[in-house]
């Protein structure tokens, strides 16, 4: 068993020895492409509970991260979504009926979530948060929280838009209460130079979202810069800046296929990646070593997968990437 354990190691932490990584990698693809687990510990149930999902292209990358590890792992994965807190909870408190071994949720509402997890950790389940949430995660009793920390991943795209010249630029949020999004616009606000204005729209009409887009910059010819807050919505905005006869460039946090694609094109000016296979993947990997060793990571702090600033020289090498779904 020792021997599984630092293979495993190997490929969830990157070991010191790197031809011992890479041929616990190697052996870890070869059980996966076999459909088979790399270890022979219990089938731990795993549940995730995200406040957004099917149909939404971050989220089926999350998801793909998450069910490799847990195949990986021997581990049955469980996952809902709702994107409204209350019905969040009530899912949550299911995965607790259901005496899971391990829960993944996020904290994009985070009041409506408090109870409810303090209930799982209670109740001896261990919880991990993942991409929203960080500055809540340790104080609602998680091990540890993965993502990027939204406040840096801001302050990186004003830095950009600096870096770009930009003066006076637009900040799109898609989801009324999501405090991600708002620690994404602010954290941009307080390092770019210029003028920053946030405009939220309904992200689940996405003819009002491109409507709402073209309103402003055909009302304001001055703005130069548009960000949005995920990949579905950057189509909207380049779609809204052709009708609106806009020269704003179009920038966006997360990546997909189309992005990666406008990038090349130079349809859009940056990205901003926060590895959202990455956080799937090790939240239900580092579930499995604290189930099995009592592991955990980040030392109090939130184990960061982002920011990465993307752009057009960048987009070429991840394409391929993009084009499986895993980035």
């Amino acid at each position: 068993m020792g021997a599984v354990l630092a293979a495993v190691l190997g490929v969830s932490l990157m070991g010191c020895s790197s031809t011992g990584g890479k041929r616990a990698e190697e052996r870890a693809a070869k059980a996966a492409a076999e459909g088979r687990s790399a270890v022979n510990t219990p089938r731990w149930t795993f549940a995730m509970v995200t406040h957004s999902g099917d149909g939404d292209t971050f989220w089926d990358i999350v998801q793909k991260g998450a069910k490799m590890a847990a195949q990986k792992d021997n581990i049955n994965f469980l996952y809902s979504h709702d994107d409204e807190g209350q019905q969040q909870a009530q899912l949550v408190q299911a995965a607790i009926d259901k005496k899971v071994d391990g829960l993944i949720v996020t904290l994009a509402k985070p009041d409506a979530m408090k109870d409810v997890v303090a209930k799982a950790t209670r109740a001896g389940i261990p919880v991990i948060t993942v991409n929203s949430g960080s500055a809540e995660s340790k104080k609602y009793g998680a091990l540890t929280h993965i993502g990027q920390d939204e406040s840096i991943a801001g302050e990186a795209v004003g830095e950009e838009l600096n870096a770009r010249g930009r003066k006076k630029a637009l900040c799109i949020l898609h989801e009324q209460g999501n405090v991600g999004h708002e620690q994404r616009c602010a954290g941009a606000k307080k390092t770019f130079d210029g003028r920053m204005q946030n405009l939220y729209v309904e992200g689940t009409n996405m003819p009002d979202v491109q409507a709402s887009i073209e309103a402003k910059l055909q009302a304001d010819k001055d703005i130069d810069a548009v960000v949005t807050l995920g990949a579905p919505f950057a189509d909207a905005a380049v779609k809204a800046k052709q009708t609106a006869g806009s020269k704003a460039e179009i920038d966006t946090f997360d990546l997909n296929p189309k992005v990666a694609a406008s990038l090349q094109a130079k349809a859009l000016g940056f990205a901003v990646d926060q590895q959202p296979y990455l956080q799937g993947y090790e939240a239900v990997d580092l579930l499995w070593l604290y189930r099995y060793n009592r592991n955990v990571l980040g030392g109090g702090r939130p184990v960061l997968t982002g920011p990465q600033i993307v752009t057009s020289d960048d987009a070429a090498q991840l394409a391929e990437y993009a084009d499986r779904g895993t980035r």
